[in-house]
């Protein structure tokens, strides 16, 4: 069984658990259900800013600890002062040492699109992403078939919520639909879990044109956005580069710097 495989089956009986302790009507009695989505897609495309989604995340079955006390609170205010497009809030806990009320403390405090970084595959996680502060969810093409991605994001724009799909092959873009808003491509396999930066280079060709196309996993160096933007990509999801220092905002900060000081953009 792949760690892919694993984390599925793992969150089948987590939901199931979930949704025992926290019934739907529990979740639509949220103060988030009514606000405002804040537009991932439009966050992206901003000019003043470098389409960055600056991810939080504790650790990763494939690096173990990463930063596992970084405050919430300090880092995605970091970030968005650092110049970030968007946050990544990585809400498994089993697997990624996250929490549900991580994202809704970053939301607490930013005013921007906040992504919940999930392995979501039934509508309860959707209404739990809306309820927790969400903007946007992803939805991962290795762990869904294409049906099921139809369903789960046509019911994730029916709350308002916008939808990033991830794949990882391009033999996974049929999987694409019209209620997506932003395709990215992970350069990590996620059966695996070795990177790949090369990977979004060679599928970025097969992707749909008119959508926001974002490069994920892997991205290290200031000249990888150079390369990514010139090959024709929008968006730059960077968690790990940050999160395995000390201070992950001032990381931010200064990867951003580097990008205008070499004048990338």
């Amino acid at each position: 069984m792949t760690v892919l495989q694993k984390i599925v089956e793992h969150k089948k009986k987590e939901i199931a658990e979930r949704e025992s302790l926290v019934p739907i009507k529990l979740l639509e009695q949220s103060i988030y259900m009514e606000t405002p989505v804040v537009s991932l897609r439009k966050y992206l495309l901003r000019e003043d800013k470098w389409g960055i989604i600056a991810e939080f995340k504790r650790r990763s079955p494939s690096k173990g600890d990463i930063n596992t006390h970084a405050s919430v609170e300090q880092v995605s205010i970091g970030y968005m002062q650092a110049g970030a497009s968007a946050l990544s809030v990585l809400t498994d806990e089993h697997f990624f040492g996250g929490k549900n009320a991580d994202l809704t403390e970053a939301r607490k405090f930013n005013f921007c699109p906040i992504l919940r970084k999930d392995f979501i595959i039934s509508e309860y996680q959707i209404l739990e992403a809306r309820a927790i502060g969400a903007d946007a969810i992803l939805l991962i093409a290795e762990c869904l078939e294409r049906k099921e991605v139809a369903r789960l994001a046509k019911f994730a724009k029916s709350l308002g919520l916008e939808v990033l799909f991830e794949l990882h092959s391009k033999h996974e873009i049929p999987k694409i639909n019209e209620h997506i808003d932003v395709v990215g491509v992970n350069n990590r396999n996620l059966k695996t879990f070795e990177v790949n930066f090369q990977n979004s280079i060679d599928i970025l060709p097969y992707l749909p044109q008119d959508m926001v196309r974002i490069s994920e996993s892997g991205i290290s160096e200031p000249s990888s956005i150079l390369e990514l933007r010139e090959a024709g990509f929008q968006g730059f999801l960077i968690g790990e580069t940050f999160m395995k220092t000390a201070e992950p905002h001032k990381a931010c900060r200064a990867f951003i710097r580097q990008i205008e000081v070499a004048g990338l953009w």
